[in-house]
């Protein structure tokens, strides 16, 4: 019998500990960004190469790798960029049209045609007019197709090439590479990333640059998240450095 109860006190002592475990996990460390250790100059010159646009903050900078329709990056963009801008953190957003998979287009001409532009001329405040407007409403006025222009073709590629090299760079630290992206560094100076498609992950990011883990903006309903882009405050249109 005393043999018994020492097994059983051992027994519950155990599934305690392992459900404090797995609460820990679960709550915490699952959703902690990464530490990248490896290939970090290779990942800054493809992000800083890149065609992003930003409202030009002369701060930190945060990098978002993103597609239009992207609920998880739309829902980003609107919750948390009031609070990065507020607290001088460039937010500098790098557009992508997605490639074709099996036959399927996962890009339309319009959003094709603004990847381009934005890659091209870095206007932030085209930006701002396209994630204003629903998705299936905007039709790229006055911007050049890149369908059919040869170097505007090669600028859309250009994007996806970037998120090719990107994989497997991130994937030797851990990370797998899932939209939005987003990589910056902590006020140590670390590289971070997070394929931050949920909430969960925002308080620690907004830790590491500086901002208080809960924002006062509202979060955005589910389903919404296409209508839900406030546009930041007027900033220089001259893009910062790192």
């Amino acid at each position: 019998m005393k043999n018994f109860r020492l097994w059983a006190i051992l027994a519950l002592v155990l599934v305690v500990a392992g459900a404090g475990a797995f609460a820990y996990w679960n709550f915490e460390l699952r959703w902690r960004p990464t530490t990248v250790t490896k290939n970090q100059a290779e990942i800054a010159r493809l992000l800083e190469g890149a065609g992003w646009v930003s409202p030009g903050i002369e701060g930190r900078a945060i990098y978002m790798v993103s597609f239009r329709s992207c609920p998880d990056c739309l829902r980003f963009k609107a919750e948390q960029f009031p609070d990065l801008h507020a607290a001088g953190v460039d937010t500098r957003v790098i557009e992508v049209a997605r490639r074709e998979v099996n036959g399927l287009e996962r890009s339309t001409p319009a959003e094709r045609a603004t990847v381009a532009e934005l890659w091209l001329n870095r206007d932030w405040s085209l930006f701002e007019r396209w994630v204003s407007v629903p998705v299936s409403a905007w039709t790229a006025p006055g911007i050049p197709p890149a369908d059919g222009d040869t170097a505007r073709t090669a600028v859309v590629e250009a994007g996806r090439n970037m998120v090719d090299e990107l994989r497997p760079l991130l994937k030797d630290n851990g990370v797998d590479f899932a939209y939005p992206l987003l990589v910056w560094w902590d006020q140590e100076g670390q590289m971070k990333a997070c394929a931050c498609e949920r909430r969960e992950t925002y308080r620690f990011l907004r830790e590491d640059l500086g901002l208080p883990p809960q924002s006062d903006t509202p979060l955005v309903p589910a389903g919404e998240e296409d209508r839900a882009i406030a546009p930041p405050p007027e900033t220089s249109a001259e893009p910062a450095s790192i």
